[in-house]
């Protein structure tokens, strides 16, 4: 006689879910508000219920459908051993209808649905129909809901989940009572995996439990998926380190030891100690989110100490932490972030990520040269030569005073960067350089057709086509310009370009603004046209052109050119001649 076969394995995620209210964490408003509305028999005829991937969405449907359909019920508490529970948690109960709508999205589907709804229930209290990712459904299976949904039977109960709630219309969204679940915070997903680590007999340090509920980022059944393979990564014990291998995070400590060496511009050792992380199996795109958190860590804790959030963080490190926001400023904590956040959005579609990730600590340990604002104007104020005061050697600005400034030469970056002093604070080391002669600023455009001469000289053509065709101009001032877009929805973004590219070509400011209430003049092709109509009008009353006409019929003009000065004659009495011959000339043929 053969051995049973072992029952299969079933995942934490399924293993541990909730089958009554009590066991949701994290959603205390919806469960008073629904367990009071069943208490007092207030019942809704339709639910949607909107969160996150992984938050409870479709086990909080369940538990409404078990709630509602228990022999004990309506009830909070459902028994869990009814032979309606039971059915319901097995996914076989005949009265409670869960659908796709991301496979079955079209109408017909829906009409099935209503088909049904008329006839009552086989053998439970309510039939219950569960719609899962519900803004899947298409625009007419949505329309065909419609009257159903406002006016179901009283024994149909409607239960919607979804994670985009923004596409869902609100025509549906004003017939069903609206539930958001929240993302659960770190400490009780930290809470609830070290019960879960518990039940299941593994061993799980409190670090490690803490890094998988960051990676969670609030999903429950994330946060499951990554115990249950770290319980079998580590074949049941589970510390800090090998969370982090198994996460493909960087070593906490390195990521402040990178921060401070970039900072520092320190940038050839920074290079290592990422090359040295990429090795171990950190991925960069982690290493960048890494420094960004530290990056809003750090700008909390100097802005306001007692509300940065430091259970993240061991004791070391957050003595360590203080140190470095005290001795970094907020320009450069700001910058920093800034040039993070693009870092990381680049790092994530490089072909290379490593090498992306290398190009912004290298761009973010340079531009700790770079002053802020306010040094820069006062650096140029300071320098800036008096009246009557002596110009340098050479013809050049005076030089910055050495008592002034000092020259660092950490790393590869030099010049103006912000140095950990031993006694925590921020100095800024500004190289000894000559000022640099002032620059001529190109000259502004006097009118709106310079504007257009301007685009097209620096070779963009499009934009000098839609200013000619498609702009109608209101108001132009040097540096302001008031316009009409003939056609806003093809040309919405036109100011906002048009404003950008003439601060870099004039070194100024402009503002571009769309007045559509003002009168405007006609766009600029169409003074072009008028202007040539004119001038084929005056050309065509000519004297001479009028005698050249008659004598060729079907002759045109074809085209009118400017005579160069000395060319002109203007003398009637030579036209009168021409006119003559041409007279003649035409009774010979």
């Amino acid at each position: 006689m053969t051995d049973a076969a072992p029952a299969p394995y079933r995942v934490l995620a399924r293993k541990y879910r909730p089958t009554d209210f009590a066991g949701l964490i994290g959603q205390e408003a919806m469960v008073r508000t629904l367990s009071n509305a069943i208490r007092s028999g207030r019942l809704a005829h339709a639910f949607v219920l909107t969160g996150v991937r992984g938050i409870g969405k479709t086990t909080t449907a369940r538990i409404i459908a078990r709630a509602l359909n228990c022999e004990n019920g309506p009830t909070v508490a459902p028994c869990g051993i009814c032979s309606h529970c039971r059915a319901i948690a097995e996914d076989r109960h005949v009265d409670v209808m869960e659908m796709d709508a991301a496979s079955r999205t079209g109408v017909g589907d829906i009409r099935e649905l209503i088909e049904g709804v008329r006839y009552r229930p086989a053998s439970a209290r309510f039939k219950i129909y569960i719609i899962d990712e519900v803004h899947m459904l298409s625009t007419a299976a949505f329309n065909a809901l419609l009257k159903t949904l406002e006016e179901p039977p009283e024994h149909v109960k409607f239960v919607f989940a979804t994670t985009e709630i923004r596409k869902i219309p609100v025509t549906v969204l004003s017939r069903c009572q609206r539930f958001d679940l929240r993302r659960v915070d770190m400490e009780t997903l930290t809470a609830h995996f070290a019960g879960i680590a518990e039940k299941e007999g593994a061993e799980v340090a409190p670090e490690a439990l803490r890094l998988i509920a960051r990676a969670a980022d609030g999903s429950v059944r994330d946060g499951l998926s990554l115990l249950d393979q770290a319980i079998s990564h580590g074949d049941g014990r589970v510390d800090e380190h090998m969370a982090r291998d198994m996460l493909g995070l960087a070593d906490r400590a390195g990521t402040f030891d990178l921060f401070e060496q970039v900072m520092q511009g320190a940038i050839a050792p920074a290079l290592d100690r990422l090359a040295e992380q990429y090795v171990l199996g950190a991925d960069p795109v982690v290493v960048l989110q890494d420094l960004l958190e530290l990056t809003h860590w750090l700008t909390r804790l100097k802005l306001a100490p007692d509300a940065a959030p430091e259970d993240l963080y061991s004791e070391t490190e957050r003595v360590r932490g203080r140190e470095m926001a005290t001795a970094l400023s907020m320009p450069h904590l700001t910058r920093a972030w800034q040039m993070l956040l693009k870092g990381l959005s680049e790092t994530r579609i490089a072909p290379n990520p490593a090498q992306a990730a290398e190009m912004a600590l290298i761009r973010l340990a340079y531009a700790a040269d770079l002053p802020s604002p306010a040094e820069a104007v006062a650096q140029l104020r300071d320098f800036a030569p008096k009246g009557g005061g002596a110009p340098a050697p050479g013809g050049g600005s005076p030089a910055v005073p050495m008592a002034t400034a000092t020259q660092t030469t950490t790393g590869g970056a030099s010049g103006t960067r912000p140095t950990m002093a031993a006694g925590g604070s921020a100095a800024l080391a500004v190289a000894p350089a000559a000022m640099a002669e002032p620059v001529s600023l190109p000259a502004m455009p006097a009118n709106f057709t310079e504007i257009v001469a301007l685009c097209v000289e620096h070779r963009e053509a499009i934009l000098a086509g839609q200013l000619r065709r498609d702009v109608a101009l209101v108001r132009f001032e040097a540096g302001a310009i008031e316009l009409r877009l003939l056609n806003e929805d093809r040309h919405r973004d036109l100011p906002g370009r048009l404003s950008q590219l003439l601060g870099q070509w004039t070194g100024r400011r402009w503002t571009v603004a769309v007045n559509s209430v003002d009168s405007a003049q006609p766009t600029l092709a169409e003074q072009e046209y008028d202007s040539e109509r004119r001038r084929r009008a005056d050309a065509a009353a000519h004297p001479l052109v009028a005698a050249i006409m008659a004598a060729f019929p079907g002759a045109g003009i074809e085209a009118i050119r400017d005579l160069a000065p000395e060319d002109e004659t203007g003398d009637e009495t030579d036209l009168g001649e021409t006119a003559e011959l041409l007279n003649a000339g035409e009774e010979d043929l």
